[in-house]
């Protein structure tokens, strides 16, 4: 109780601080951003930002056993959330499958995972949010208290304010998880068999998959386990993926599952020579996701951009009555392999998710290079008109290339103005086109890769 007691105490103590921080930024005229220790985001930033430092929004609060819920702070990374469940026996509801994201930004930015075709995207795991708004006030929100801005803050991407502490769903976990791939030729098949095994009375703990091309797709369903016959391990010189393809089954620890992608990037780890064994056997410390991108902003830095290249780093959600059309579209004119396949569906309307409650989407999750001979964001564009014709939306994390007309016909202007008015009357904040869309940002870099 005590610990608890001083956790609050602390807690509030740094709210304080930060809404201090926040009125002296706003004091310079410029929007406003975090000061934080890494980024998933695959995109430009706004230049000229004035800095708020949230890297001390770092701890698991508490664990309520009882009515299965965690109290944790935004800047909380899924590593350090992990850690503190898994020995209790319990993980998050749906875990992102990079050990570097963080609470908060997974609930800004619609986080996802293979137990979202159960729970949903991240955000709807959480059910209470304290959000830091441009004013400097610090707002406690539910579906019951200040439901507008509950309902209003996922992908608004800090536009609306920051998640300094939210309550999120904890599920039972077992120490291994099995795995079984079935490998499909047909992606019909493919795409009607994870239909089927998403349904409402699936036994599956776990589902997603991983496309190899036009005749080979896997999909690779999760079951926990009390024990196991053998552990497989992919955290040194086995690369889960390509297991996949030799493998009928497989068991994991229950830790090494959540974080089974991070290693290798999922597969990305090839941009820097890593898969190969002899580089592999000599840094078995750089293997995780952190490292990859550190590497990638340092290049980013040094190098130019290629004008050869470009680069497609992108996870696009496609209702499932269309997914083979967009793999098609894929495999024909994107030309990125291996793919990424994660079923989920989202449980009920959000004010920026133009996601239809009940649907079952796919995400497409593709992140390469792409040779090219046209202008910049060629390839993106057609991903972003494709997506639109197929009923379809593209994450924001990554670059966008939408005219403002087409992004706000997409992301719902007029409520995002009334919200914008509610909780950012001053303005402290970027808005939401301007922050996620090309054509909104001073020139920059491209990215060379994601995931």
């Amino acid at each position: 109780m005590n610990s608890a007691m001083n956790s609050a105490a602390l807690h509030r103590e740094k709210c304080i601080h930060l809404a201090a921080e926040l009125a002296a930024a706003r004091s310079s005229g410029a929007p406003v951003g975090l000061r934080k220790s890494h980024s998933n985001l695959f995109r430009r930033d706004l230049r000229g930002k004035a800095r708020v430092d949230v890297r001390r929004f770092t701890r698991v609060l508490g664990i309520d056993r009882e009515r299965m819920l965690a109290d944790v702070e935004g800047m909380t990374t899924y590593q350090d959330f992990a850690a503190a469940t898994l020995p209790l026996g319990l993980l998050p509801a749906v875990v992102p499958q990079l050990k570097t994201i963080t609470v908060g930004g997974a609930v800004s930015g619609l986080g996802i995972e293979s137990s979202s075709f159960k729970f949903g995207l991240v955000h709807e795991t959480a059910e209470e949010m304290e959000i830091l708004l441009g004013d400097g006030r610090i707002v406690v929100c539910s579906p019951s208290q200040e439901p507008d801005l509950f309902f209003g803050f996922p992908n608004s991407y800090g536009t609306l304010g920051y998640a300094l502490r939210l309550k999120v769903k904890l599920i039972p976990a077992q120490p291994y998880v099995h795995l079984t791939h079935t490998r499909f030729s047909d992606p019909a098949q493919y795409f009607a068999r994870i239909s089927e095994a998403s349904g409402e009375v699936s036994a599956e703990d776990y589902l997603d998959g991983v496309i190899f091309g036009d005749r080979e797709m896997i999909l690779t369903r999760g079951v926990f386990s009390m024990d196991a016959p053998r552990v497989s391990k992919y955290t040194y010189m086995g690369i889960y993926y390509r297991s996949l393809q030799r493998l009928r089954e497989d068991w994991l620890t229950a830790h090494d599952y959540i974080w089974r992608w991070d290693t290798d990037w999922f597969w990305c780890s090839k941009q820097f020579g890593v898969q190969h064994p002899a580089l592999r056997a000599f840094v078995p410390w750089a293997l995780n996701s952190r490292t990859y991108q550190r590497i990638m902003r340092l290049s980013q830095a040094l190098f130019p951009d290629s004008p050869s290249k470009e680069a497609v780093i992108q996870d696009v959600a496609i209702p499932i009555q269309h997914a083979e059309k967009f793999f098609w579209f894929l495999r024909q004119e994107i030309g990125i392999t291996p793919v990424w396949v994660c079923p989920f569906r989202t449980h009920q309307a959000w004010d920026l998710n133009p996601l239809k409650p009940g649907q079952l989407y796919i995400n497409f999750g593709f992140w390469d290079l792409v040779a090219t001979t046209h202008d910049r964001g060629y390839f993106n564009r057609k991903v972003e008109a494709k997506a639109s014709e197929l009923s379809g939306a593209k994450a924001l994390y990554s670059s966008s290339y939408y005219d403002e007309q087409t992004f706000w016909s997409i992301y719902n202007r007029p409520r995002y103005e009334s919200l914008r008015q509610k909780y950012d009357s001053t303005r402290t904040f970027p808005d939401l086109y301007k922050k996620v869309c090309r054509a909104g940002l001073q020139p920059a870099a491209e990215l060379p890769l994601g995931s």
